[in-house]
């Protein structure tokens, strides 16, 4: 069978720059700006992943993000130590939670905050 590796997630973003600021003042992410093509790109490593920020413009025939939950791919996930004193940080800086911090089993606590244009993200407070 073929081997396959993670490479990328990737956002749509009706402005590129307010999106990558948000990620990199809620959630630390690393803003890498480059140019493709004669055009500015911008990308962010946020947990050791890469997430590409592509823009979107009036005509480009892309659909309005969706309301969670929906079908298709839901969410991604960050991993976190100490989510409480985390949640409480996000919310000081404003960040729209759909879900508090919950545990859902022994050792496992969650939250779930809404990013820019409605993207789910998922903390996880692992501790066995």
């Amino acid at each position: 069978m073929a081997k396959f590796t993670w490479d990328h997630v990737h956002i749509r973003t009706p402005d590129v720059e307010a999106t990558a600021q948000w990620f990199e003042k809620m959630l630390g992410a690393e803003i890498k700006r480059s140019m493709q093509q004669g055009q500015p790109r911008v990308d962010m490593v946020i947990g050791g992943q890469n997430v590409f920020l592509a823009p979107v413009k009036d005509g480009d025939g892309v659909a309005s993000p969706p309301k969670t939950p929906y079908q298709g791919l839901d969410h991604f996930g960050l991993a976190v130590t100490g989510i409480d004193a985390i949640a409480a940080d996000l919310k000081a800086k404003g960040v729209k939670f759909t879900r508090e911090p919950t545990t859902v089993r022994p050792g496992t606590r969650v939250c779930f905050i809404e990013g820019p244009q409605g993207v789910s993200i998922e903390l996880l407070d692992r501790t066995v």
